[in-house]
This record gives structure tokens, sequence and C-alpha cells, in this order.
């Protein structure tokens, strides 16, 4: 991907190191940080990587130094995608994305990924994937629902608290769902309707389109005594929302960064004067990833329902061009 184009490949078939397994792809997301990719620059031969950072299927390989406790032939597995040095303290925390020594993400940054029907990963990075959950819900808790998960455990969400989540994208659907299922009373806002209907189907108590009403005004006034949500998650990524996010939590509140890239512009008077609290979170350790398909999988949430379309790899360029113009809402490519 890059410079607005997406080009289909053939490669060999991959052979894992003695450290390493290969997975038979049997579902890989789409995600919205892959537009970033399609619109980035053009990349040298060396720099190109296959693309697909949602992934889940079948252990085909392993290598001669894979314990049967790390992965079998055959194991139903999801992948963290991150690699690193393996000896830092976020690599030994499960939190590789944080490692600084040679950090390597695969699908879109410097290590292949799962938009193809082999991917070669070192074995450590496999997550077991709940016999209950179909490949799709895996590739959507690998990164999107994922990542929904470490924000809500991130502001420490309790069944005794009303969360505003902005922006209902799949990683806000999913929050949303999330949410719900923890027992929180959910108030969810976007500008589209067709995500705010998504947003109530998925157990969302209020929905709010923040087109036609004041997002903070309208949080606050299903508030007690007016005062703000207890915890706010914002999934936009749009700066004007970040701001809302913060506002609209009461005093002594939480509000989650989750959605990447783009300035965070907050009065501190905001903060100080109401004591407010402000955190991010990016993405999920490794053990946060196994929670996640857990949660799923004991409540019986309807994860796989974030995917509104499925294409075959052959139809890549199609589904990109509907992603970017918006025309469809999130996409999973699957394999047979």
């Amino acid at each position: 991907m890059g410079e607005n184009r997406i080009e289909i490949r053939r490669y060999p078939d991959p052979v894992p190191a003695p450290d390493e397994v290969v997975v038979r792809i049997k579902a890989s997301g789409m995600c919205g940080s892959d537009l970033h990719h399609l619109h980035s620059d053009a990349r040298s031969e060396a720099e190109l990587v296959i693309e697909g950072h949602e992934p889940c299927g079948i252990v085909e390989l392993v290598g001669d130094t894979v314990k049967p406790g790390q992965a079998r032939v055959g194991d139903r597995v999801m992948v963290h995608h991150y690699d690193g040095c393996r000896t830092c303290e976020f690599c030994r925390s499960g939190r590789t994305q944080y490692c600084a020594n040679g950090k390597v993400v695969f699908g879109g940054l410097n290590g292949d990924g799962a938009h193809a029907d082999l991917m070669k990963v070192p074995a450590h990075t496999l997550i077991r994937l709940p016999d209950s959950l179909s490949f799709k819900t895996g590739a959507a808790v690998s990164c999107g629902t994922g990542t929904a998960f470490a924000a809500i455990e991130r502001v420490g969400l309790t069944a005794e608290d009303t969360v505003a989540i902005f922006g209902q994208g799949p990683v806000g659907l999913s929050a949303t769902m999330l949410a719900k299922a923890f027992g929180a009373r959910v108030i969810a806002l976007d500008v589209d309707a067709a995500r705010l209907e998504s947003a109530a189907r998925f157990g969302a108590d209020h929905v709010i389109d923040s087109s036609v009403e004041d997002p903070v005004a309208a949080v606050r006034a299903l508030t007690r005594r007016g005062l703000g949500a207890d915890k706010s998650l914002e999934c936009s990524s749009v700066t004007s929302v970040r701001e809302h996010a913060v506002q609209a939590i009461r005093p002594w509140g939480t509000a989650c960064m989750v959605g990447v890239f783009g300035p965070l512009q907050i009065s501190s008077d905001e903060l100080i004067h109401h004591h407010k609290t402000i955190v991010g979170s990016l993405t999920f350790s490794k053990n946060q990833q196994e929670a996640c398909a857990l949660f799923v999988a004991e409540r019986g949430l309807d994860v796989e329902s974030l995917f509104t379309n499925e294409f075959g790899l052959d139809e890549a360029e199609q589904a990109y061009r509907l992603f970017d113009r918006r025309q469809i809402g999130k996409g999973v490519f699957v394999f047979d």
C-alpha cells in the first residue's frame, strides 16, 4: 500500500525459523489505520510489507525449537501483532508495542501481515482462540475489540459508572458492547446515523448525534445532577472531539484517548479546577488480548457482527476503496 495504490503479489510460502510458526490465515480484518498506509508516501521495495494486523487462523508449521506448550500444528490462534527485543521490561510484560529496541509491527509497518494465505510469526506472539469463537471474532479481538477492552481496563470501568463513548466506529462500537457487558451505563456519540443505530443495537443506553446536539450538554443532561459522565473514551482521533470527551466528564472523572494521531488541545483550567484525569491507551498487551477473548467467549458477545462486509483477497482494491469512502463499516478478508 501507498500513494493510494494497492498491489497484490505472489510470494513463496514462508518457512519458519526455529522459534517461529506459520499460520494459515482464516480471517484478516481491515482497520482504519490501514488507510494511513494507503495514503502514505511510496515505499521502497525493501520497505514494502504485506498488510493486515488483525490475524486469526490455524497453525500449519512450527519451528524446531517451538515447544508443544507454545504451539502445535492445528491450534486455532490469534496473533499479537508485535515483536521486540524480548528482554526489556515492556516485552517481558507482554506490552511489546512499547519496545524501543527494534520493535516489529506485523501488517503495515515493518513486518509482513495477514492479508495473505500464510503468515510467519514468532511463536511467542500466538494467543489461543477459544473454541466457541469464530475466526472473524478472533480477528476483531486481535486489534479493534482488544483495543477497546484495554481502554476500558485503563479507566477502571465498573458497573457503577456512566461512560460516554465518543466515536462509534469499530473500536467505539466494541467499547459500547464491552462496557455494557461490564455493567456500565453507556452513552454513545457519533455524527453518523447508521453508526448510532449500531450502537443502540450493541446495547448503548443512550445515543447522541453530535451533528445536531451539543455533545457536552447532551451528556451532562443524562447524568446525575448534570455533572457529567464518570468516564469517557475518545475513539475518533478528532481534536475537537477529544476536547468534548474531557469536558463531558464530571469533576474527578477520567477521559481515555484511544484514537491515534493528531493533536490534543485541552484548557488547563478544565483539568486543574475540575481535577480531571486524561489517560492514553495504545492497543493491548498479550495478556489483555487473551483476557478479552475469554471475556467475549464467557459472555457470548456477538463481536463478529462488527464486520459489515466480507471480501476475498482478490477483492482488496475494491474493499479498501469502499472503506476509504466510508461506504462500508468494517470489512474482513476471509479465506477458505
